[in-house]
């Protein structure tokens, strides 16, 4: 495939230089921006890898977000807050429609990046078109709870002790955050992916289905790939304590565009059980909440036909109206 524009930048975002990478068969393509999770877990390599396929009707835009890979150098610490993500992507956001002379882009988030994008959507909507969230995060601090309760439950149907003890000893999280937040989190996820609350597909561990996948991938430098490495638990760490305290269904749920949610039906890491309810809130010139049946937290990777061609049913649609 060729493309009209392939090209990785430094655009300054809050005073820090961070790195995108955008790609698209034609300029005149709509412009489709991924947000990636976390916080600090890029996914340029993935979504170019995996998803360029979309190259074809989208301009696609990768974004390692303030504080890791490309991004994370010369980031203080008092700058990795909600706020401050919140604002670097509304500059990116107007810098992306000058750049590509778009009055508005689409935007794909993905767990953290649902929070992130649904933000935007409140507090910057001059420049969305329209939103796509999976694993969407709805209240933080129920989302910790359920998802630990999920994975003692499992472990306890198991009869696995050994979780068990773990999980005991690590605690449930309260108000949303372990006592030690990384390691305790950590500890958790890898207990509740056992048990497929994270994927339905993959018996992998958090190293070879993330870590290691960023470590081989030609997307990144060297440099890059230090700043993921520092970067994911210094982001989640600091970040964490206030991003996890994001409840939207105390916030205001009228969205001025098309706003869809594509759900895995067995996500125990931003639980499902709790998407339905937020969703009936929502009020916006266009919804849709599409259940992904044979998904967990990663629809996209796990159903990725499906997933594109609703993303592309959805967004072209309302593309050929701007």
């Amino acid at each position: 495939m060729s493309y009209e524009i392939d090209e990785i930048r430094k655009v300054k975002l809050g005073g820090v230089n961070q790195k995108i990478h955008i790609r698209g068969e034609k300029k005149s393509n709509p412009v489709l921006l991924f947000l990636h999770g976390g916080p600090g877990v890029t996914n340029r390599h993935g979504v170019l890898a995996r998803h360029s396929d979309l190259c074809d009707d989208f301009t696609i835009v990768c974004w390692d977000q303030r504080g890791t890979g490309g991004s994370y150098w010369g980031v203080k610490d008092e700058s990795l807050n909600l706020n401050q993500l919140i604002e670097d992507g509304a500059e990116l956001l107007e810098y992306l429609c000058k750049s590509l002379n778009k009055e508005k882009i689409f935007i794909q988030g993905g767990s953290w990046g649902t929070e992130l994008g649904t933000y935007l959507c409140l507090r910057h909507p001059e420049h969305i078109a329209g939103y796509i969230g999976s694993g969407q995060v709805v209240d933080g601090v129920l989302n910790e709870e359920l998802s630990y309760d999920f994975a003692y439950a499992k472990a306890k149907e198991a009869g696995n002790e050994e979780d068990i003890k773990t999980l005991e000893e690590i605690g449930r999280p309260i108000e949303g955050c372990y006592r030690e937040i990384f390691d305790g989190m950590m500890t958790q996820r890898k207990i509740m992916k056992k048990y497929g609350g994270h994927s339905l597909k993959s018996n992998g561990t958090y190293w070879t289905d993330t870590a290691l996948p960023i470590i081989k991938s030609k997307e990144y430098t060297l440099l890059d790939k230090i700043g993921v490495a520092n970067g994911y638990k210094r982001c989640l760490t600091l970040m964490w304590p206030t991003t996890c305290k994001c409840n939207f269904m105390a916030e205001d749920t009228n969205f001025p565009m098309p706003y869809y949610i594509f759900q895995g039906r067995h996500d125990n890491n931003t639980p499902s059980a709790l998407v339905q309810d937020y969703f009936d809130k929502v009020q916006a010139p266009d919804k849709d909440l599409i259940w992904f049946e044979n998904s967990a937290h990663g629809p996209m990777g796990e159903e990725p036909e499906l997933y594109k061609k609703l993303l592309r049913e959805k967004f072209l649609k309302i593309a050929k109206s701007l």
